[in-house]
Protein backbone atom coordinates (compact mmCIF):
# COMPACT_ATOMS: atom_id res chain seq x y z
CA UNK A 1 0.00 0.00 0.00
CA UNK A 2 3.05 2.23 0.04
CA UNK A 3 2.59 4.98 -2.52
CA UNK A 4 5.22 6.88 -4.47
CA UNK A 5 7.17 8.96 -1.96
CA UNK A 6 6.62 12.13 -3.99
CA UNK A 7 2.96 11.56 -4.89
CA UNK A 8 0.40 14.25 -4.09
CA UNK A 9 -1.09 12.23 -1.18
CA UNK A 10 2.35 11.80 0.38
CA UNK A 11 3.14 15.52 -0.04
CA UNK A 12 0.12 16.36 2.14
CA UNK A 13 1.41 13.81 4.66
CA UNK A 14 4.73 15.65 4.75
CA UNK A 15 2.86 18.92 5.34
CA UNK A 16 1.01 17.29 8.26
CA UNK A 17 4.40 16.12 9.50
CA UNK A 18 5.78 19.68 9.50
CA UNK A 19 2.84 21.16 11.42
CA UNK A 20 2.55 18.16 13.74
CA UNK A 21 6.15 18.46 14.86
CA UNK A 22 5.64 22.19 15.37
CA UNK A 23 2.52 21.43 17.40
CA UNK A 24 4.23 19.22 19.95
CA UNK A 25 7.17 21.61 20.33
CA UNK A 26 4.85 24.31 21.68
CA UNK A 27 4.84 25.08 25.39
CA UNK A 28 1.74 27.24 24.95
CA UNK A 29 -1.50 25.23 24.91
CA UNK A 30 -3.11 27.78 22.53
CA UNK A 31 -0.28 27.58 19.98
CA UNK A 32 -0.34 23.78 20.43
CA UNK A 33 -4.02 23.71 19.41
CA UNK A 34 -3.56 26.10 16.45
CA UNK A 35 -0.71 24.02 15.03
CA UNK A 36 -2.75 20.87 15.61
CA UNK A 37 -5.64 22.37 13.59
CA UNK A 38 -3.36 23.03 10.62
CA UNK A 39 -1.86 19.54 10.93
CA UNK A 40 -5.38 18.05 10.87
CA UNK A 41 -6.36 20.01 7.75
CA UNK A 42 -3.33 18.52 5.99
CA UNK A 43 -4.32 15.08 7.28
CA UNK A 44 -7.88 15.44 5.95
CA UNK A 45 -6.57 15.89 2.42
CA UNK A 46 -3.81 13.30 2.87
CA UNK A 47 -6.09 10.50 4.08
CA UNK A 48 -8.82 11.34 1.60
CA UNK A 49 -6.29 10.95 -1.22
CA UNK A 50 -5.04 7.68 0.33
CA UNK A 51 -8.62 6.40 0.55
CA UNK A 52 -8.67 6.05 4.35
CA UNK A 53 -12.08 7.55 5.05
CA UNK A 54 -12.17 6.99 8.81
CA UNK A 55 -8.81 8.74 9.22
CA UNK A 56 -10.06 11.54 6.93
CA UNK A 57 -13.29 11.93 8.94
CA UNK A 58 -11.44 11.73 12.24
CA UNK A 59 -9.04 14.44 11.10
CA UNK A 60 -11.92 16.64 9.94
CA UNK A 61 -13.59 16.36 13.35
CA UNK A 62 -10.22 17.06 14.96
CA UNK A 63 -9.88 20.37 13.10
CA UNK A 64 -13.08 21.67 14.67
CA UNK A 65 -12.28 20.10 18.01
CA UNK A 66 -8.82 21.70 18.20
CA UNK A 67 -10.19 25.14 17.35
CA UNK A 68 -13.12 24.81 19.76
CA UNK A 69 -10.76 23.71 22.54
CA UNK A 70 -8.95 27.07 22.30
CA UNK A 71 -12.08 28.90 23.52
CA UNK A 72 -13.94 26.25 25.48
CA UNK A 73 -13.18 23.83 28.29
CA UNK A 74 -16.78 22.62 28.39
CA UNK A 75 -17.39 18.95 29.00
CA UNK A 76 -20.53 19.32 26.85
CA UNK A 77 -18.57 20.58 23.87
CA UNK A 78 -16.09 17.71 24.40
CA UNK A 79 -18.99 15.26 24.51
CA UNK A 80 -20.35 16.61 21.21
CA UNK A 81 -16.99 15.99 19.52
CA UNK A 82 -16.65 12.51 21.05
CA UNK A 83 -20.16 11.59 19.86
CA UNK A 84 -19.42 13.03 16.42
CA UNK A 85 -16.24 10.95 16.21
CA UNK A 86 -18.03 7.81 17.36
CA UNK A 87 -20.85 8.42 14.87
CA UNK A 88 -18.35 8.78 12.03
CA UNK A 89 -16.68 5.56 13.18
CA UNK A 90 -19.92 3.60 13.19
CA UNK A 91 -20.79 4.98 9.76
CA UNK A 92 -17.41 4.53 8.04
CA UNK A 93 -15.44 1.79 9.83
CA UNK A 94 -15.05 -1.46 7.98
CA UNK A 95 -12.27 -3.16 10.01
CA UNK A 96 -10.83 -2.90 13.49
CA UNK A 97 -7.85 -1.01 12.03
CA UNK A 98 -10.17 1.65 10.66
CA UNK A 99 -11.40 2.29 14.22
CA UNK A 100 -7.95 3.39 15.41
CA UNK A 101 -8.23 7.02 14.22
CA UNK A 102 -11.71 7.24 15.74
CA UNK A 103 -10.52 6.06 19.14
CA UNK A 104 -7.48 8.36 18.86
CA UNK A 105 -9.81 11.28 18.12
CA UNK A 106 -11.90 10.53 21.22
CA UNK A 107 -8.73 10.36 23.33
CA UNK A 108 -7.50 13.63 21.81
CA UNK A 109 -10.83 15.31 22.52
CA UNK A 110 -10.69 14.27 26.15
CA UNK A 111 -7.11 15.53 26.45
CA UNK A 112 -7.70 18.88 24.74
CA UNK A 113 -10.90 19.80 26.57
CA UNK A 114 -10.44 18.36 30.02
CA UNK A 115 -6.70 18.44 30.64
CA UNK A 116 -3.79 20.84 30.28
CA UNK A 117 -0.02 20.90 30.41
CA UNK A 118 1.73 17.59 31.10
CA UNK A 119 -1.46 15.58 31.63
CA UNK A 120 -2.88 16.75 28.28
CA UNK A 121 0.33 15.86 26.43
CA UNK A 122 0.67 12.50 28.23
CA UNK A 123 -2.81 11.40 27.16
CA UNK A 124 -2.02 12.60 23.63
CA UNK A 125 0.82 10.02 23.61
CA UNK A 126 -1.80 7.25 23.75
CA UNK A 127 -3.55 8.71 20.70
CA UNK A 128 -0.17 9.06 18.99
CA UNK A 129 0.40 5.32 19.31
CA UNK A 130 -2.97 4.57 17.69
CA UNK A 131 -2.26 7.02 14.85
CA UNK A 132 1.17 5.43 14.33
CA UNK A 133 -0.41 2.02 13.81
CA UNK A 134 -3.05 3.52 11.48
CA UNK A 135 -0.47 5.38 9.42
CA UNK A 136 1.75 2.36 8.96
CA UNK A 137 -1.28 0.33 7.82
CA UNK A 138 -2.37 3.18 5.47
CA UNK A 139 1.03 3.52 3.78
CA UNK A 140 1.37 7.09 5.03
CA UNK A 141 5.05 8.01 4.96
CA UNK A 142 4.70 11.52 6.40
CA UNK A 143 2.10 10.36 8.91
CA UNK A 144 4.27 7.50 10.12
CA UNK A 145 7.25 9.83 10.44
CA UNK A 146 5.04 12.37 12.22
CA UNK A 147 3.75 10.00 14.87
CA UNK A 148 7.25 8.60 15.48
CA UNK A 149 8.63 12.12 15.91
CA UNK A 150 5.65 13.16 18.06
CA UNK A 151 6.49 10.37 20.49
CA UNK A 152 9.92 11.98 20.86
CA UNK A 153 9.02 15.69 20.73
CA UNK A 154 6.00 15.36 22.98
CA UNK A 155 8.03 13.40 25.53
CA UNK A 156 10.73 16.09 25.37
CA UNK A 157 8.15 18.87 25.85
CA UNK A 158 6.66 17.00 28.82
CA UNK A 159 10.16 16.82 30.29
CA UNK A 160 10.69 20.57 29.70
CA UNK A 161 7.36 21.43 31.31
CA UNK A 162 8.14 19.25 34.32
CA UNK A 163 11.64 20.73 34.58
CA UNK A 164 10.12 24.22 34.51
CA UNK A 165 7.68 23.19 37.25
CA UNK A 166 4.68 23.60 34.90
CA UNK A 167 2.94 20.24 35.24
CA UNK A 168 -0.44 21.85 34.65
CA UNK A 169 -0.72 25.06 32.68
CA UNK A 170 -3.04 27.47 34.47
CA UNK A 171 -6.10 27.92 32.33
CA UNK A 172 -8.45 30.84 32.87
CA UNK A 173 -11.99 29.49 33.05
CA UNK A 174 -14.03 30.17 29.94
CA UNK A 175 -17.65 31.00 30.75
CA UNK A 176 -20.09 28.29 29.75
CA UNK A 177 -22.69 29.42 27.20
Amino acid sequence: MLHDIFSVPQLFGYLAFFFGVGCFLQKSDVRFKVFMSIECISYVIHFWLLGNLTACASSAVSVGRSLAAIRSRSRWVALIFVLLSLGMGVWLAKTWLSLLPIVASCIGTTALFLLSGVRMRALMLVGTTLWLINNIASGSIGGTMLEAVILTTNTWTIFRLMRDGRRDTPVAPIPEP
